[in-house]
């Protein structure tokens, strides 16, 4: 890409540092940063602070920074300047590895250590939840186990659900980390359980608005309140009555990469299994390719087989399931015969069929016809 001008550079610094201080020093009212228009992200959003703030924690841990940050992709002189920002995915990748070679996914912050996977768990013993209410309930009152530094409760007030951050303890100079990670934790496993971005009402943090006040909008979705009382988000309390939609396979396929859901807003990573599904319904013969199915679904045939790996699926796999799945029916529910059902359902003699068969269920389909009848 070409360099921005100087003089282009110098009219965005001063953009950032008019929005940054904007307000001055006037207390009287907390400050509001609005969500940015949308299609206008940049691409390397995330302030360096962030990093400083964890190259203290390798200071109190007596560790090396140094393979982390190359790891990362950051360099010294990014370090030097408080106002350069890097991506998501820099800031991602080096949080990872701070908290694998520290083995402290609390980064320093808490009087105690939070061994690696020690979020992992929350997720595992919230994932069981009837409900994202009860979900959220489980993850709070877990929290504690971990550390009783900071508190974290998820209440409701009238039509507005809140969870919000006590504090027990002086996090210093980690402190504005400490409570926008820990926010983002919850919210984004919230997201993730539910498979929904959820609007926030309110989003608000007990401290002065920083210079970076800008990226707080690209981390939630919701106005921004600095110098609140305390950290924490609102939202619509019918929110917390919506179904789990996550089981422990899926689980286990997002802690692969679960900080995406602390440093990026939540975007849907299931709504292509249940869109493929009903597609491979209506015509789970006319769509046999890869190429149609992606066309079905508009969206490009690579992303299609991305997202099914992700979600720990194929493209085969849930054909054969639909296939299973109507050749199940139709067995059941209709005197359609076995070489009638096989052509229904792709297949271009009745033996491949029987075979595939057998493979999904154990039994013949001509077996199958019959336990059920009985």
């Amino acid at each position: 890409m070409p360099t921005p001008s100087t003089s282009r550079m110098a009219r965005r610094q001063s953009t950032r540092e008019r929005n940054g201080n904007a307000g001055g020093n006037d207390l009287s009212a907390p400050r509001i940063v609005r969500e940015p228009m949308a299609g206008h992200k940049p691409t390397a959003a995330t302030p360096i602070a962030f990093v400083q703030t964890i190259l203290r924690a390798y200071e109190q841990f007596g560790a090396d920074p140094a393979e982390a940050l190359r790891s990362a992709r950051i360099l010294p002189r990014h370090l030097r300047h408080a106002q350069t920002r890097i991506t998501a995915a820099q800031l991602e990748g080096f949080t990872q590895m701070a908290m694998r070679q520290l083995d402290d996914e609390g980064l320093g912050w808490f009087s105690r250590r939070l061994p690696w996977g020690s979020y992992g768990m929350l997720a595992r013993a919230s994932l069981t939840s009837p409900n994202l209410g009860v979900a959220l309930k489980r993850w709070c009152r877990h929290h504690r186990l971990l550390t009783e530094d900071i508190i974290l409760t998820c209440s409701v007030a009238g039509a507005t659900a809140s969870l919000s951050i006590t504090e027990n303890r002086q996090l210093h100079e980690s402190r504005e980390l400490c409570l926008l990670t820990s926010l983002r934790h919850v919210y984004g496993y919230a997201c993730w359980l539910i498979d929904y971005r959820i609007p926030l009402q309110r989003v608000h943090f007990p401290f002065h608005a920083p210079r970076h006040a800008d990226v707080y909008s690209l981390l939630f979705s919701g106005p921004v309140h600095f110098d609140a009382l305390e950290a924490g988000i609102g939202f619509d309390v019918r929110y917390l009555s919506r179904p789990i939609r996550r089981d422990e396979a899926a689980l286990c396929n997002m802690l692969r990469h679960a900080l995406r859901f602390t440093v990026r807003q939540y975007r849907s990573d299931r709504l292509v299994i249940p869109r493929l599904r009903d597609v491979l319904r209506a015509d789970s013969t006319g769509l046999r390719t890869g190429e149609s199915l992606a066309a079905a679904l508009n969206v490009s045939l690579r992303t299609l087989h991305r997202r099914l790996r992700d979600e720990g699926s194929t493209l085969q796999k849930l054909k054969d399931e639909i296939r299973r799945d109507i050749a199940m029916e139709r067995l059941v529910r209709t005197s359609r015969s076995i070489k009638q059902i096989a052509r229904d359902v792709g297949f271009h003699n009745e033996k491949s069929f029987m075979r595939a068969f057998k493979d999904w269920t154990g039994e013949s389909p001509l077996e199958y016809r019959r336990g059920a009848g009985s």
